[in-house]
């Protein structure tokens, strides 16, 4: 029986994701907890595997479209089977898309050798398969009537068109979309231009050498030079969730220079015995352990009072290409260095490779973020709502310091403490920074 597939809610705060990849396209078979489509979170992309097999028999939403939680976003049943009644309950044109997948294929061939049609205007839709194919061939979809349900332009239609146009060279002039838009900035018409690309294809460079010597060209070049990047999926969220922590919240910055010498001295031992441990890894076992004791940076501001929180959520700021994640060792101050090193290992490397599941990067209480592997010597970081604080993390260098009487060197780091002033107050705020310097710098302390 015929079933909608719906946007899943991966993770509490979601609300919608963005439909990346459709991995079984209409038609195709569906094998249950096998990868359907790809989706884009507002934390990163994931595949989402099908919850049932069968037939994909409709994607009501292509790839690229955003779609609220729990929206449907395909149909999947039996092959052949009428899905009429289940897609008229979401408001679409039932009656459109009642054709059998033999009335469709019959449909083709009957169209299979129409003339060349009028451009299409209002809302229309093309499969994948078929817009891939019409960027491919310098089609625009618009200008092809499409055979599938609702008049869904397919890759048959795509085919069809492409064919006709070589066919019919006098119909009109096959260009690429690049050609098509410099033939626009400079008011020139297409159709009189000899294309030198494949089978006469009008080209970008076949315009612009028709095109009178002028600043124009100037300007076209200057307009085709930039690249408009929509604000969609984890970088949206991140630019609404870092504006909403400098909104709410009233942020204020401390910052100490530590001296590693010690934990330096450490992870060499740990090494000696083939144990892997990195700084960052002892930063996050000394933040845990003063956490536990200045228990107020390890809450939340709420409207209803302050949330002090008895267990510690580490997050670690990680970078990955869609922008910035943050998973959680959960519990770290019940763990030991060696725990937190293989955890924080783990989680670093599913962030890259986009395995991270919501339990991973949910729950935090207070964050680290290391920009030290970048050569940054310090940085001021924003809260990460609705924790209570975040540490920044500099580089490690040799420094020349003074000591006594004498200038030696030693292996220095800055830490730079932001912290919700409305939660915590400016002095124990520094004591909390100076308690992570003391134990950087005496890792004993942590025994």
């Amino acid at each position: 029986m015929a079933e909608f597939i719906i946007m899943p809610k991966q993770g509490l705060q979601m609300t919608e994701g963005t439909i990346m990849e459709w991995l079984v396209g209409e038609g195709e078979e569906v094998i249950a907890d096998t990868p359907l489509f790809e989706m884009e979170t507002d934390k990163l992309t994931i595949s989402i595997d099908a919850s049932a097999s069968g037939t994909l028999l409709k994607i009501i939403h292509d790839a690229g479209a955003v779609v609220p939680i729990t929206e449907p976003i395909a149909i999947i049943g039996e092959k052949d089977e009428d899905f009429s009644a289940l897609l008229g309950s979401i408001g679409a044109p039932a009656a459109a898309v009642a054709e059998s997948a033999e009335a469709v294929q019959s449909k083709e061939a009957a169209i299979g050798t129409a003339a060349v049609k009028a451009p299409r205007t209002g809302r229309f839709f093309a499969s994948p398969r078929a817009k891939m194919l019409a960027e491919e061939k310098g089609i625009d979809v618009a200008d092809i009537d499409g055979s599938g349900p609702e008049g869904l332009v397919i890759e048959k239609d795509v085919m069809d068109f492409a064919f006709n146009f070589e066919a019919m060279p006098g119909t009109k002039t096959a260009a690429t979309p690049l050609a098509r838009k410099v033939a626009e900035l400079e008011n020139i018409d297409i159709n009189g231009i000899q294309g030198t690309g494949v089978r006469n294809k009008v080209l970008a460079d076949d315009v612009r050498a028709s095109a009178s010597v002028s600043q124009a060209p100037v300007q076209m070049v200057q307009q085709l030079d930039e690249e408009l990047i929509p604000i969609k999926g984890m970088r949206k969220i991140v630019a609404e969730r870092m504006k909403q922590s400098l909104g709410e919240m009233a942020q204020a910055n401390h910052r100490i220079t530590v001296d590693m010498t010690n934990s330096v001295a450490l992870r060499e031992q740990y090494k000696a015995v083939g144990r892997k441990v990195s700084y960052n890894d002892i930063v996050l076992r000394c933040t845990a352990k003063a956490l536990t004791e200045f228990p107020m940076m390890n809450s939340s501001w709420t409207s209803e009072g302050i949330v002090l929180k008895k267990y510690i959520n580490m997050g670690m700021a990680v970078a990955i290409n869609q922008g910035l994640i943050v998973p959680v060792i959960k519990n770290i101050h019940l763990k030991s260095l060696d725990q937190i090193s293989k955890e924080s290992s783990e989680l670093a490397l599913k962030a890259k490779e986009n395995r991270l599941q919501p339990e991973d990067y949910s729950g935090g209480t207070f964050t680290v973020s290391n920009l030290g592997m970048f050569d940054i010597d310090g940085f001021t970081a924003i809260i990460n709502p609705p924790e209570a604080g975040i540490l920044a993390v500099g580089k490690l260098a040799k420094q020349p310091v003074v000591s006594g009487d004498e200038i030696v060197i030693r292996m220095m780091m800055q830490l730079s403490l932001t912290y919700d002033h409305r939660t915590v107050d400016g002095a124990p705020a520094a004591q909390f920074l100076k308690r992570i310097k003391e134990l950087l710098e005496n890792p004993m302390l942590l025994i």
